[in-house]
């Protein structure tokens, strides 16, 4: 099953580091900007860094005995673009919220997966289905 893009907004504190971060760190091409808010294109979807003083506190589930932060946005990558994301994310000295692992282990919605924070404080979870037809498997 192929889904559309998405769009998604969410508040940043310094749009430099998001360029930098974004941009540089997780290696999404810029497309739109101004002096308060870039578009990135992350895998396909665009996201866009608003400029803002500041934002809600965040919250945590239980997951599969990990906190996970809430809220949280990311991507669902191939499990080859998901290691090869985690192996640049861990040699760039990343501080890792849920450190790249593997949960759900052998029920239908296996997956790896691994939460971060931006500069401005955002949670974001990137993970890759061990099949990805499962992808909405109960």
């Amino acid at each position: 099953m192929t889904l559309p893009p998405f769009h998604l907004a969410f508040p940043v504190h310094d749009l430099d580091a998001a360029r930098a971060f974004y941009g540089g760190l997780l290696g999404c091409p810029e497309g739109r900007s101004s002096d308060r808010w870039i578009d990135f294109d992350l895998f396909g979807h665009q996201i866009v860094a608003h400029l803002a003083e500041r934002s809600a506190p965040g919250h945590h589930n239980p997951v599969d005995g990990h906190d996970v932060p809430v809220p949280h946005f990311g991507a669902v990558l191939s499990m080859e673009q998901w290691k090869a994301l985690a192996d640049r994310l861990q040699a760039a000295g990343m501080r890792f919220v849920i450190e790249p692992n593997i949960r759900f282990e052998g029920q239908p919605g296996e997956q790896a997966t691994m939460f971060f924070l931006d500069p401005s404080g955002n949670a974001i979870e990137f993970k890759a289905m061990r099949d990805p037809a499962n992808l909405f498997a109960r």
